[in-house]
């Protein structure tokens, strides 16, 4: 957790992602990078230079299917506030609407509930748990879906919302969020596509590069972090 601390802390100096003052709510999915999120904030509160506070927000798309109780008792342990929201995400996405991608419907309808939850809770700021590995699949998916270059940002600010959504965890592998989040109450994930995306994909198809080609992946994430590492034809 000490890495992951150090990291947390490194992205916040970076980017300005924690101030004096904030209200920040925290996006529980349940799955390991929200829960080492909202440890790490909790862990970092008690030395940071700034002063702020935490709520945590589920957003439970299944429709009462999923069981928290565990996670219940994870923020009563670490004495952090949980909201849980019920909603019929999986139902309009898989059996009202039976998208075909049904990705970034169900992201937009969770955003959305995630983020009046916590306007609604008084909160000027919403962290999420993207991390390093996130930040690379995201550019590879827009590169060979969309066809430009693009990701998303450690800090970005939702004016319709006055809302500032935050990633703490920009600077933290994957393979290092798993080794401190295994004793975490993980959320079985019971969405019908699980593993069958195009980010799963993505993840594939960097596992393969670092193999033919080593530390690709690190040298992807530099690239994309630093703003002189470009050479792009201009409009």
């Amino acid at each position: 957790m000490q890495k992951i601390l150090s990291l947390l802390r490194k992205a916040s100096t970076t980017y300005s992602l924690i101030e004096n003052g904030d209200k920040i709510a925290v996006g529980i999915s349940g799955g390991k990078d929200s829960l080492t999120l909202l440890y790490a904030l909790n862990e970092y509160r008690k030395f940071a230079p700034e002063k702020f506070s935490l709520v945590a927000i589920a957003v439970d798309l299944s429709g009462g299917k999923n069981d928290y109780t565990a996670i219940k008792e994870f923020c009563k342990k670490i004495d952090v506030e949980l909201n849980i929201v019920p909603s019929n995400v999986f139902e309009v996405v898989f059996e009202i609407r039976k998208e075909k991608n049904p990705c970034s419907l169900c992201a937009n309808m969770r955003r959305g509930l995630l983020n009046s939850t916590a306007k609604a809770l008084g909160c000027n700021k919403v962290a999420l748990g993207h991390h390093k590995d996130d930040l690379i699949e995201t550019f590879l998916i827009s590169l060979f879906f969309e066809g430009r270059l693009s990701t998303f940002k450690p800090k970005s600010y939702l004016s319709r919302m006055d809302l500032d959504v935050i990633r703490p965890l920009i600077y933290c592998d994957e393979k290092d969020i798993l080794a401190v989040s295994k004793d975490f109450p993980v959320l079985e994930n019971i969405c019908p596509v699980d593993k069958k995306t195009q980010r799963q994909n993505a993840k594939d198809l960097i596992k393969n590069l670092d193999k033919l080609y080593p530390n690709s992946r690190e040298k992807i994430f530099n690239a994309l972090i630093h703003t002189e590492r470009y050479n792009l034809l201009d409009n």
